[in-house]
């Protein structure tokens, strides 16, 4: 049976072209990507030692040899970063707990404070599963007439594989889908498991089962909405780890001169221009 650690591993592996880290070209294989042999000799370890950790039979590879594996493919710092949890998690290091609580929902004050601070902005504090915890009046805003915050509570990632207003508000939904799926990754395991087994796998389908062990590592690059007003949004996000909390903060910040001028701000909340 396999673990994260070995299936993200060998998806990586399936991923790289030998030509872009300068190896020859062997023949025709029988899988994509970078031959085990190659990938073992760039992290300097044996054939053996590496399917052993693929197939997970090996779950408590060293650090050293967790970094070896991450320069050997090339990782990027945020892939890196997942590499190295679930190196964790295949360890035991964060174990599931027998009777897995809920989600932490209560915000601490200083960072209730901080979202009064940074009023009229767009700003949200969630969970790794998506719940939305704590808002400011400018989120509120930017989310009016899409049904994100309908109920008493919302929750980003049913909103975007349940609800089809979520394909027309956010112009790249499948690279917010995938965000959302991966992000449930860094949520306690335990927790996880029976949330989307008893509320979100059932409703959501394929489109959210099929992305849950693709192990790819979301870029998360400009935000672009099309809200319901009219105009056509592109936003910045800035994301503080609130990490002892499980939570994060993330601020929304105009990407160009066109959306900060359709995010006018009169007085004490922000205003959506429709676009003429």
């Amino acid at each position: 049976m396999g673990t994260p650690l070995g299936d993200f591993v060998r998806a990586r592996r399936d991923s790289v072209q030998p030509e872009t880290l300068g190896l020859p070209e062997r023949g025709r294989r029988r899988s994509p990507g970078l031959r085990r042999v190659d990938l073992a000799a760039r992290a300097g370890i044996s054939v053996e030692y590496l399917t052993r950790i693929e197939q997970g039979r090996d779950r408590n590879p060293s650090v050293a040899v967790v970094n070896a594996l991450a320069d050997a493919l090339g990782l990027d710092r945020a892939e890196r970063d997942h590499l190295r949890y679930l190196a964790k998690i295949t360890g035991g290091a964060c174990t599931a707990r027998t009777r897995p609580a809920p989600a932490r929902r209560d915000v601490r004050p200083s960072v209730r404070q901080t979202l009064r601070l940074l009023e009229p902005g767009i700003a949200v504090v969630t969970n790794r599963l998506g719940d939305i915890l704590a808002r400011t009046s400018g989120f509120e805003t930017l989310t009016g007439g899409t049904g994100l915050l309908d109920g008493d509570a919302p929750n980003l990632t049913r909103y975007v594989f349940t609800d089809p207003r979520a394909r027309s508000f956010f112009a790249d939904w499948d690279a917010v889908a995938d965000e959302q799926t991966f992000d449930l990754w860094r949520g306690p395991s335990a927790e996880n498991a029976e949330w989307l087994t008893a509320e979100l796998a059932p409703v959501a389908g394929p489109e959210f089962t099929r992305r849950l062990n693709r192990h790819v590592v979301p870029r998360r690059g400009t935000l672009r909405l099309n809200h319901p007003t009219g105009p056509a949004l592109r936003l910045t996000r800035e994301t503080l780890d609130l990490t002892e909390d499980a939570q994060q903060l993330v601020v929304f910040l105009p990407a160009d001169d066109e959306t900060a001028r359709n995010l006018e701000r009169p007085g004490e909340r922000p205003r959506l221009r429709a676009i003429s």
